[in-house]
């Protein structure tokens, strides 16, 4: 068995020194300047400095308060939501390259031209783009009779027709 540790026996125990009322006020005012430089500097929230490693993957620092790109549901648990409809792109129309008769014909049988015709013969004036359109499409119809070889000459048929009529008057 082991036997109790004996305490020294013609020695007093020996008093810790107690600090005066100078060196303690003066050690409570070194942990009060310790504890005041703790954390971070005011404003570093909005303003956090960049580490000097992430600077290399871009110039421009990252924001820190721009949060996850991972969408949120916006409806209550429970209650269903209709996936979002995605608009499918229409598929660019190519132009069907139509023969000299078929765009010649649809040309002439168009509505908007036979209204545009109407308003010019009773004097209505048109606007820029409609005369403008107009003036394309009489144009592409001169360009198409051109090619397929009809002659719309007004002032021959109006000789035919007046020496038709100078026959027929002194016919009689």
């Amino acid at each position: 068995m082991k036997q109790p540790v004996r305490g020294t026996h013609g020695k007093p125990a020996s008093k810790t020194k107690r600090k005066s009322r100078e060196e303690l006020n003066q050690a409570a005012r070194d942990r009060k300047r310790d504890k005041k430089h703790r954390g971070n500097a005011s404003g570093s929230r909005a303003n956090p400095d960049v580490s000097s490693g992430k600077a290399t993957q871009s110039n421009k620092p990252k924001d820190p308060r721009i949060g996850s790109k991972k969408p949120v549901s916006l409806v209550a648990d429970g209650t269903t939501v209709s996936a979002p409809v995605k608009k499918v792109a229409k598929p660019a129309a190519t132009k069907v390259r139509l023969s000299p008769e078929e765009e010649l014909a649809q040309l002439e049988n168009s509505e908007r031209l036979d209204t545009l015709l109407d308003r010019m013969e009773n004097g209505d004036t048109l606007s820029s783009e409609d005369q403008a359109w107009l003036d394309e499409t009489l144009d592409r119809i001169d360009e198409l009779m051109e090619q397929l070889g009809i002659n719309m000459d007004d002032e021959a048929e109006d000789e035919q027709a007046e020496e038709d009529m100078y026959r027929l008057l002194k016919g009689n």
